[in-house]
């Protein structure tokens, strides 16, 4: 239960009397940026300087995230939260403490429940003197859903550029939530990858410390906090938020003999990823998992990074390419996976994960599915056996596909595979992108390809169709906004099992409530 100014007012043997309770966010006031500080405020003893953030959406609840940064880091802090259908918080409907410390890096993760089903939510948090933002968030459907919209994003390497593409999707006012594909952060030290921007640490990242750090600068930016302030997150990591190429025992660019044991380099990041990100915490190294959107969709998200890949081979002449014990999942989340598809009963199952399980069409990627042949046509069976229809939702190539996924032993295609750019992370220079788009669009499978503009997928999903559309931008290294352009669309139809290309984006749904009252 909330404490607000009528709860301080109680009838004591029939006179009016006021109860001793702390204060609560409720008797806090506001400011023309929308910062509030209570009665008696002193500043400085406290900062909320990385925003708010929900993400992992139930019917009956969502995680609430923020950061306080203390004068004194040797102390615990107590925050109060609260969660209210307006944003201001006339009504409050769930509220609580969370206590948080150096040892979690001061940053406060909430698993706010008892809320109702596909309902709007303001929530914010508040400690002493001082309040965060006021952010928005939205609860998944449950039973008939006719509509659903998603916004898809990955690879974000603050070196290449500006996030404007998280800036426009947090304008996005009707999507449910954001699917966020991984390279949410990269680890490379300034100047490795990508000049326009500079890191900190400067060197790097290895440690516990490093890593939370970078995380720190990713959530100053103000077009991150604006997509986390608007929108609930479903995220999983690829490899950049451990470290480029991973799989379960080593990474391309881990190096023993300068960076240490790579086991304790992986705990250190999946310890920050789960600090710092609006996950529902597992056990500790897993990220895969499954959120149902009432009859209409279920989201499986997977994790072909870091469960259970084995590593890559040098070459496709390697002998061991076609070891059919080797696998990109691992062997408990391919039987995991099994379960969630042939247990759904959503009109569509929508899996996100990371790489492609599509040939690249322009070489053989031995770091996508294509290096794993014998899990790749596990996969497919299981696809092919499923009942209904599935769409992969793929990111980490930094570049826009809708292809046809298909089993060259069976006929036909089993399943549509959609491909979301990077926000600002490269892939081709449109010099050379112009070179190959002839010999790329001539691969069958492939039915619309763009390999150099960074942006953004919108997915639109109903009872007949899930379609995708293209937003992108020709270029990110300036600092002013600008506006996204529409690339393209394609859709898969329920029962076709194969992309068609579309002329114009489905228009935009009603938009169920105003924005959290921006900052700045």
């Amino acid at each position: 239960m909330s404490i607000t100014r009528r709860d301080l007012l109680r009838n004591v043997g029939g006179l009016a009397a006021w109860v001793a309770l702390p204060l609560g966010c409720g008797d806090v006031t506001t400011d023309k940026r929308g910062q509030r500080s209570a009665l008696g405020a002193s500043p400085g003893e406290y900062a909320f300087l990385h925003g708010v953030a929900s993400g992992d959406p139930l019917p009956d609840a969502v995680i609430l995230w923020t950061r306080i940064t203390p004068r004194d880091d040797s102390e615990s802090i107590e925050l109060l939260w609260e969660v209210s259908t307006d944003s201001a918080f006339h009504e409050v409907v769930a509220s609580g403490t969370v206590v948080t410390d150096k040892d979690k890096d001061f940053t406060a993760k909430v698993d706010a429940g008892g809320l109702q089903a596909g309902a709007l939510y303001y929530y914010r948090f508040c400690v002493g003197e001082l309040s965060s933002a006021i952010g928005r968030t939205r609860t998944a459907p449950t039973g008939d859903v006719a509509r659903l919209r998603f916004g898809v994003a990955s690879c974000s390497s603050y070196a290449h550029g500006y996030f404007h593409g998280y800036r426009s999707l947090s304008e996005r006012l009707d999507l449910d939530a954001i699917i966020h594909l991984g390279d949410y952060i990269y680890e490379y030290p300034t100047g490795e990858y990508g000049s326009v921007r500079e890191y900190e640490p400067a060197h790097e990242i290895v440690s516990l410390q490093d890593y939370r750090t970078r995380y720190a600068q990713y959530r100053r930016d103000d077009d991150l906090q604006a997509l986390h302030q608007q929108l609930p997150l479903i995220a999983v990591w690829d490899d950049h938020e451990v470290a480029n190429n991973t799989w379960t025992d080593g990474a391309e660019n881990h190096m023993p003999d300068q960076e240490g044991d790579f086991g304790e380099r992986k705990r250190a990041a999946f310890q920050a990823y789960a600090e710092w990100m609006p996950i529902r915490e597992q056990q500790p190294g897993r990220c895969y998992r499954t959120l149902a959107y009432g009859d209409l969709a279920d989201l499986i998200m997977l994790d072909t990074r870091n469960s259970g890949r084995a590593k890559q081979v040098a070459k496709a002449s390697d002998p061991a390419l076609t070891d059919p014990t080797r696998t990109l999942l691992g062997h408990e989340q391919e039987r995991w996976l099994s379960e969630q598809l042939q247990q759904s009963r959503a009109q569509w199952r929508l899996i996100g994960q990371q790489v492609m399980v599509s040939p690249f069409a322009l070489g053989t990627n031995l770091d996508s599915w294509e290096g794993y042949p014998a899990a790749r046509s596990r996969l497919l069976q299981q696809l092919s056996a499923a009942a209904g229809d599935s769409v992969i939702l793929t990111g980490d190539v930094h570049s826009s596909w809708a292809m046809d996924v298909v089993d060259d032993a069976a006929e036909g295609s089993i399943a549509v595979e959609l491909v979301t750019p990077g926000i600002t992370s490269p892939l081709l220079s449109r010099e050379d992108a112009e070179r190959v788009d002839a010999d790329v669009m001539q691969q069958a499978h492939v039915r619309y390809a763009q390999m150099w503009k960074r942006g953004y997928m919108i997915v639109d999903i109903d009872r007949e169709r899930v379609q995708a559309a293209w937003f992108h931008y020709e270029s990110v290294d300036q600092p002013e906004a600008v506006d996204p352009v529409f690339g393209a669309a394609a859709a898969a139809y329920s029962g076709e099992r194969r992309v068609r290309i579309e002329l114009d984006p489905a228009p935009s749904a009603k938009i169920p409530g105003g924005p959290a009252p921006r900052l700045g």
